[in-house]
Formats: C-alpha cells, structure tokens, sequence
C-alpha cells in the first residue's frame, strides 16, 4: 500500500506565500516523476509543476518564476514554494507520484486535494 499526504494550503492575500508538502510512504520502492497539479471551479485539472527524481523541472507558464518544485528523495517529499500569489491561483491542488512498489509495480498515486484560496 501506498499513501500519498499533503500538507500545506489555507487562505492568504495577493503577493503572499504558501508552501506545500506532499509526502509518500508506504511499499515504496522508488518514485519517478513527482507534481503538483490545480482544478479551479469549472476548470479542468492542470499540472503546475513537475520534478523528475534526477531534479529535472517543469512549470506551467502561468506561474514560472513565482512558484517552485523541490524534492527530497530520502523523504520521498515534493515542496511547492508559491511566491507572490494572485488571485487566479484560487484552486484545489493535487500532488501526484510516479511510484514503483516493493513489488515492481508502477502505479500513479494522488494525495488528498488542499485548498488554496488567494484573496485580492
């Protein structure tokens, strides 16, 4: 079993900060690609940002140079670093993970989606 948790999220003023933590445990034996993706109402579901377990990265264009992906391996943990937040940031996001098991099983795992509202 795998679980996939985040943390992170909440309310906060145009041009603030938030950071989110997503973190996968369970029969893990490596994780390949790790994101973020947001659903705004009556929006689909888009990636944010992508980090491939060699640190390769990968950012909608709508929020390069304000929003950052980092990893940590040894804690199978993905950061979102979102700087000077607007308005339009207003979604639910998803953290997404590339897991092969103990059992060399690939599967695609989401955490539990985390509301993010930005006020203007």
């Amino acid at each position: 079993q795998v679980q996939v948790v985040v943390s992170g999220g909440g309310l906060v003023q145009a041009g603030g900060s938030l950071r989110l933590s997503c973190a996968a445990s369970g029969t893990i034996f490596s994780i390949n690609d790790m994101g973020w993706y947001r659903q705004a109402p009556r929006k689909q579901r888009e990636l944010v940002a992508l980090i491939t377990s060699g640190g390769e990265t990968n950012y909608a264009d709508s929020v390069k140079g304000r929003f950052t992906i980092s990893r940590d391996n040894a804690k199978n943990t993905v950061y979102l670093q979102m700087n000077s937040l607007k308005p339009e940031d207003t979604a639910v996001y998803y953290c997404h993970a590339q897991v092969m098991t103990i059992g060399f099983v690939r599967s695609n795992y989401w955490g539990q989606g985390t509301q993010v509202t930005v006020s203007s």
